[in-house]
């Protein structure tokens, strides 16, 4: 038997609880994990505490990524006893995930974890340190230099925030961090950003075009957010966009592309062929300050994962959080 959270439906009322399954009641997979560490993202959070429109169906095991050791594999590329990394790919959402003591996947949506990140670390990145990577890989292709100016990181106290700042610091940029919570200014300083700026100054609708301020933007917020990034980024900038905590629409107009140059890239971390999570997940593993993960993460069990939740969307938790499903 084996420890998971399981989302349930009945009549419309979503249930989550930490439940023991047995391994027969898992779904086949052609490779078996046992895992070690999961992780608490937003995705996840939405799904815990709201179901749809995450939950694709029922029941399900949440869980958008994990790490663990291959138990079992029908394909030869992966032995029993390697270790590996699980993002994206619908796991939590059409195919049982990761918030459990053992997950099912596809042999070709597992990277092998690189062997200078451990288990726990892996889990302090996750999928939000992958994208984190993915989107400092779009500004690098691009050509952005720290010597272009400052880049701007929003959503900087949640977890693609966090590691952008610090994997961006790390290359040199000065980075300047947008968050409502001014309370977080010294642990973002501590991730390296230069200054700290009210969201407030993003979150509402601007013009079609504001200062040039930015050689270039992650944005993991989208909305006005992502609209006044675009608006106020400098010539031949570019804007990563990864995320839509503030929501989906993007009310602007085509001045920062035909006036300025200006690139906006879409990064999806989800759906990412193997070779771009490789590259990433190797990235990751040679430049992430090992010290700064520990203070970008926190640890809890399968049962506070639950609760953790609705404060996550809420806004109220920085930083990652690691699932520890042997807890």
């Amino acid at each position: 038997m084996v420890k998971a959270i399981f989302l349930s439906k009945h009549e419309d009322a979503l249930r989550a609880e930490v439940r023991e399954l047995s391994a027969q009641e898992f779904p086949p997979a052609e490779v078996r994990l046992r895992v070690e560490y999961s992780s608490l993202n937003y995705k996840d959070a939405l799904a815990i505490v709201k179901g749809e429109p995450v939950v694709r169906q029922w029941p399900m095991v949440p869980g958008i990524d994990g790490v663990g050791v291959v138990e079992e594999s029908s394909n030869p590329d992966l032995k029993a006893g390697q270790r590996v990394v699980l993002n994206g790919w619908g796991v939590g959402e059409r195919h049982w995930g990761c918030l459990a003591q053992y997950a099912g996947a596809k042999a070709d949506w597992l990277v092998s974890l690189p062997a200078s990140l451990d288990a726990r670390d892996a889990m302090a990145l996750g999928t939000a340190g992958y994208t984190a990577m993915l989107c400092v890989l779009k500004l690098e292709k691009h050509g952005v230099k720290p010597s272009d100016g400052e880049v701007l990181v929003t959503g900087a106290a949640g977890g693609v925030g966090s590691v952008a700042i610090a994997l961006l610091a790390r290359r040199g940029f000065n980075v300047v961090a947008s968050t409502g919570r001014s309370e977080e200014t010294p642990y973002l300083e501590k991730l390296g950003a230069l200054r700290v700026i009210d969201r407030k100054a993003l979150s509402e609708r601007g013009k079609p075009l504001e200062k040039e301020t930015w050689a270039a933007v992650v944005d993991s917020v989208g909305s006005h957010t992502l609209a006044n990034a675009c608006a106020s980024t400098r010539y031949g900038g570019i804007v990563a966009a990864c995320g839509l905590a503030q929501g989906m629409d993007l009310a602007m107009t085509v001045a920062p592309f035909i006036l300025r140059g200006v690139t906006l890239a879409g990064v999806d971390s989800v759906m990412a062929p193997l070779a771009v999570r490789r590259t990433a997940w190797q990235c990751l593993a040679d430049e992430i300050d090992r010290e700064l993960l520990r203070v970008i993460s926190r640890e809890v069990g399968l049962q506070e994962a639950i609760a953790v939740a609705p404060r996550l969307l809420a806004g109220q938790v920085r930083g990652r959080i690691i699932v520890d499903v042997n807890a």
